[in-house]
């Protein structure tokens, strides 16, 4: 058993932790609201980005030979951009884990069916747990740290590369892997096709368009081939605030947890170290009479 020194240092040292924890608890919390009110925000613009994405796409009909290609393809599916959107920090639970192991999961199906995978990283973390199996891969890291806050600027150098990348023919389809803010204790990882851009028409239906008909000057097509790119970077910025609510909603969480855990483990070592000081008493107490007694 440890003696009473032994114990000491631990206690002091789990208090030490606790500390850092419920420093880092309250300081989550704080920038939870502001990553918060800035995902919850660019949530509109992202929806209404969609239905009118989802309007232009209707208007078009059935044939797109003429789409631009962010939207018509390549007409392949040989070689996959998997862009994975992480935090730059950990101690956040199982957030960046839980998108690192979708990705994986991901990687391995296109893998096994004969596919060839390329991944880009933004957030180091990311980065971290794919490296060791995917090494060969990854073919940038794009790292945000240092940003109080994220802004739109931020994100559309990542956007101009992965287009640079697809108009160079390096990829066929590009998926973005994310984790979408529920609550402080859901985050919904998630994995969303953004080239050849998704249309999806539930995305429009979310907008009450009143089953208006539009006429659109230039026509559809020119349009598309100036907003597809526009909304490519919609939807990396709307991921990355995403992943910064998530985040922060994680790390509070987590240090919540770890503060308990410390406290309940003060209060067993304590408990331990009263329960020694005891025993020592004890001890002294009867060498103490057994020495009277021997005189």
């Amino acid at each position: 058993m440890a003696n009473l020194k032994d114990l000491k240092t631990r206690i002091n040292s789990v208090k030490s932790t606790q500390k850092i924890t419920k420093a880092m608890q309250m300081v989550a919390a704080a920038k939870l609201r502001r990553a918060q009110e800035a995902a919850e925000a660019g949530r509109p613009y992202a929806a209404r980005m969609g239905a009118v994405m989802a309007n232009l796409r209707s208007s078009m009909g059935d044939d797109i030979t003429g789409a631009p290609a962010l939207l018509a393809g390549t007409g392949k599916e040989d070689t996959h951009l998997l862009l994975v959107a992480t935090a730059e920090r950990g101690l956040c639970g199982g957030f960046n884990s839980s998108i690192a192991k979708m990705t994986r999961e991901k990687a391995n199906e296109l893998l096994a069916a004969g596919k060839t995978v390329k991944i880009l990283c933004v957030g180091k973390k990311g980065h971290d747990a794919l490296k060791r199996q995917y090494a060969s891969n990854i073919i940038e890291l794009v790292e945000l740290k240092g940003m109080k806050s994220v802004a739109f600027s931020d994100v559309h150098p990542i956007a101009a590369k992965v287009i640079e990348l697809y108009e160079a023919g390096e990829f066929d389809v590009c998926t973005l892997f994310f984790s979408k803010f529920e609550s402080v204790m859901t985050q919904i990882p998630t994995a969303k096709r953004i080239i050849p851009a998704s249309v999806d028409e539930a995305e429009g239906e979310q907008i009450d368009l009143q089953n208006a008909a539009y006429e659109y000057e230039p026509d559809a097509e020119d349009i598309l081939a100036d907003l597809l790119p526009r909304n490519l970077a919609v939807q990396i910025y709307s991921a990355v605030l995403e992943n910064g609510a998530s985040e922060q909603g994680a790390r509070m969480s987590a240090m919540d947890n770890a503060t308990r855990n410390a406290g309940e483990m003060i209060d067993k070592l304590t408990l331990t170290y009263n329960r020694q000081r005891q025993a020592n008493i004890t001890s002294e107490l009867i060498e103490i009479i057994s020495g009277a007694e021997a005189l």
